[in-house]
């Protein structure tokens, strides 16, 4: 009589690539930690700016909750011609950016031309040069023209950061777009300008999303240009502003935590646009691809 032998389950294989539990936990604790570190930050200053100056520098965040960091900043100080300011010279940045290093990255990716080689090392040799270096030779000219002091000669200036580094990749974008299409645009009696207006500019809008964004924050953010180009409180920038809540006995903490939070808005709302139409041009030129 024989006996039957019990069948054996098979091993369930291990699948390649599968984390362990322990290497879960791990990714997932480190992963939160970065966020801790990330938002914390923020967090701090959000709530140190409802908070009224005597708990300013304590961590007693919720204790006697208060708008009066707020009221007090739009009321008592000129934070909203600062804003206004800032607004200006940032859109200009932008609108003026995104147009020049669009056309530049085309032209560069499309045409030959005398002197091509050497403006493609121009614009890279210019991101090289610390602000510093720069600092003195830009306000000598721009006092020499005459635009210290004013809004054209910050968008001026910070043109130069921004337009050298997004013509790069912006050429980078054109490159992935076939020739092929301004081929065909040549062929429906379209001009070079408007094959690039109508046809690859459409396709570019990563492109431009990633150089509209950076173009703002340069202008937004920057404050060595902006203390030493402007001065007298209707010119100031916000980069400027802030310091008059600094002096050599201290520091308006609540002030300078709700300007922070104030500034930080518009920057919030161009990135979430950018992100927007960053996915959007993404998909619109994989189909169109």
């Amino acid at each position: 009589m024989t006996t039957a032998t019990p069948s054996r389950t098979p091993a369930v294989p291990h699948r390649r690539g599968r984390r362990s539990p322990l290497a879960s936990i791990g990714l997932h604790a480190g992963l939160i930690l970065a966020a801790v570190v990330a938002v914390f930050p923020v967090l701090w200053v959000l709530l140190t700016s409802l908070k009224p100056a005597k708990y300013a520098t304590t961590t007693d965040f919720f204790r006697e909750t208060t708008f009066e960091n707020y009221t007090g900043l739009l009321r008592d100080t000129p934070f909203l011609t600062w804003f206004g300011n800032s607004l200006l010279v940032a859109g200009l940045t932008t609108v003026l950016g995104v147009f020049t290093a669009a056309t530049t990255g085309y032209a560069v990716s499309r045409f030959r031309f005398p002197g091509k080689r050497g403006l493609m090392w121009t614009l890279l040799i210019t991101q090289m040069f610390p602000v510093a270096v720069l600092i003195v030779p830009i306000y000598n000219i721009m006092a020499s023209i005459g635009l210290l002091n004013q809004a054209a000669g910050l968008v001026i200036t910070y043109l130069t950061i921004a337009v050298p580094f997004c013509a790069w990749m912006m050429k980078g974008f054109f490159d992935t777009i076939p020739a092929e299409i301004d081929e065909s645009g040549q062929v429906d009696g379209l001009t070079p300008f408007g094959t690039f207006w109508r046809l690859i500019l459409p396709l570019a809008k990563p492109g431009i999303a990633v150089t509209a964004f950076y173009s703002f924050i340069t202008a937004w953010g920057e404050v060595a240009y902006a203390s030493a180009f402007m001065v007298g409180d209707e010119n100031l920038t916000l980069a400027g502003g802030l310091q008059k809540f600094v002096n050599q006995y201290g520091a308006q903490w609540g002030p300078m935590t709700a300007a922070s939070v104030l500034i930080a808005i518009p920057a919030a709302l161009v990135f979430l646009f950018a992100q927007r139409h960053l996915v959007t041009g993404m998909s619109a030129g994989a189909v169109k691809g």
